[in-house]
């Protein structure tokens, strides 16, 4: 990472949901396409996949998909529920969080960005000893959290607890985006964006619904427009 405007992200971008199913993946897929687009060597690592089986596509196969990007995946568990009560259904052990940190600090030689996706949302569990995606961006070295929020009622007290929990850990804040707007929102959803965007660090873009559906190139050379903050520090064309 030579050049100056390589500085103005951390090497490693960790993103959170304010709940499960909120468009992390997709958001995952937006930040490795603009990152990506700004040149960067990127990558992403999904430190616990839950709710795939073995040979079945899970959420890297998905973010491979849609950037033609390689993506890393940690362990992976059946049950569509968090990784400890998934892995003790199972009978195995988790992943140590210093075996995530070895895993990222290996994929950060190679790549100037890592782009790594929690399990549901912040301080859901991923290792035996209790340990979260809050405990592991406390650890990681030179990086921060970007959150991923839903766009209607109720999103506001989630994200406002998820980014009082980062703050209280003295993590690194990236911004806030909306995983899914809708092509008609209502006045709920845009009253919340409004909200959101006046925050200090607030909203960083938002995804279109259906954005997966897109064809990976399209993806592709529209995500940099759906994510305007992080683009912009990119130094995205």
């Amino acid at each position: 990472m030579t050049e100056s405007r390589l500085a103005t992200l951390p090497a490693v971008l960790l993103v959170t949901g304010t709940d499960t199913d909120v468009g992390k993946t997709v958001v995952t897929s937006a930040v490795v396409a603009t990152a990506r687009a700004a040149g960067r060597r990127v990558t992403a690592y999904k430190p616990t996949q839950t709710g795939v089986a073995p040979g079945e596509p899970g959420d890297m196969a998905e973010v491979e998909r849609l950037t033609g990007v390689a993506t890393v995946e940690g362990v992976r568990l059946r049950a569509p529920m968090a990784p400890r009560p998934a892995a003790a259904l199972e009978g195995v052990g988790l992943p140590t969080l210093a075996d995530h940190v070895a895993r990222v600090a290996d994929l950060g030689v190679r790549h100037d960005l890592v782009v790594v996706e929690g399990a549901g949302g912040l301080l859901v569990e991923l290792t035996d000893a209790g340990e979260t995606l809050a405990d592991l961006a406390t650890i990681l070295e030179d990086s921060g959290v970007l959150v991923v929020s839903r766009s209607a009622l109720g999103t506001l007290n989630h994200t406002m607890l998820t980014r009082e929990a980062l703050s209280h850990r003295g993590v690194r804040q990236l911004g806030i985006v909306i995983g899914a707007w809708p092509d008609h929102p209502d006045v709920i959803e845009t009253t919340n964006r409004d909200y959101l965007g006046a925050l200090p660090g607030g909203l960083v873009g938002a995804v279109p619904l259906g954005a997966p559906r897109l064809d990976p190139a399209t993806f592709a050379a529209d995500a940099p427009g759906w994510l305007p903050g992080l683009a912009q520090r990119l130094g995205t064309p």
